[in-house]
Parts: structure tokens; C-alpha cells; sequence
């Protein structure tokens, strides 16, 4: 049986928790593809409310200040290394600006079943999924 992937996801910053280590607080940090190249920046950290565990990134492309910006959601599972001023993602900037887009005044939220189906990536209900390790800074 299917989880309701939709219902069980929430911001970082509207969850009232805290990651356990400060220091792996990757919001606001730039976000680069594959080849180094900017794709915009890490708004936020969508949770899965039922284990505690960052399913997407959120992140702004675009805008000035946030305004205008358009919002795109990369699994975790795609996140390639960090270090202290960047994300980078095992997918090209073309691929993350064409997933599946959100309008919270057309839909109640993101299809992540889609969103996982674009990036090739098992959905984390699926039997079998494994979650990440976490990427380690270089």
C-alpha cells in the first residue's frame, strides 16, 4: 500500500524542530549542478513529518529577494556534496529548472510521485527505498 506522499511533508522552518547539528543547516546556501553552474538557493527543507528526515530541497530560482522567484523541489537523494558556501546536485541546471512546478493557488501541493518520477529517483514510500547518507563536506 501507498503512502500519502503529499500530506506528510513540511518546511524545516514551519515544523517547530531544529536539525540536531546546526552546522548541517544548508538554507540559504547557493545550489550548483552538476557542472558548477548556479541554480539558485536553498529556501528551505521539506521534512517528512512521520520519520523526521529532509525529503526535498526547496529552492528559489530567479526573483529579487525572493519576489518573483520560482520555486523548485530537488530530492535529497540527488544532493552530491556540500561545503560552506554551496549545494551541488548530481543533475544538470536544465533538468531542475524543467521538474514539475507548483502553484499553491491551482494545486494543494508539489507531486512529489512526479517529482520523483522526473529525477529517476525511487520515491521515499516505496519499498526498498534507502535514504541517503549524508553528503560530506569537501
Amino acid at each position: 500500500m501507498r503512502q500519502e506522499s503529499k500530506a506528510s511533508l513540511v518546511r524545516l522552518s514551519d515544523s517547530g524542530q531544529v536539525l540536531a547539528d546546526p552546522a548541517e543547516d544548508i538554507r540559504d546556501r547557493k545550489v550548483r549542478d552538476r557542472d558548477g553552474n548556479d541554480i539558485g538557493k536553498v529556501e528551505d527543507l521539506l521534512i517528512d513529518g512521520e520519520h523526521h528526515k529532509v525529503r526535498f530541497l526547496l529552492v528559489e530560482q530567479g526573483g529579487i529577494l525572493g519576489i518573483g522567484a520560482t520555486p523548485l523541489f530537488v530530492p535529497v537523494d540527488a544532493v552530491a556534496r556540500v561545503d560552506d558556501d554551496a549545494v551541488y546536485v548530481n543533475e544538470s541546471g536544465k533538468r531542475v529548472s524543467d521538474a514539475p512546478g507548483y502553484d499553491p493557488s491551482l494545486v494543494d501541493g508539489p507531486d512529489f510521485e512526479g517529482l520523483y518520477g522526473h529525477y529517476d529517483y525511487v520515491p521515499f514510500w516505496a519499498p526498498g527505498y534507502v535514504y541517503p547518507g549524508y553528503p560530506y563536506y569537501r
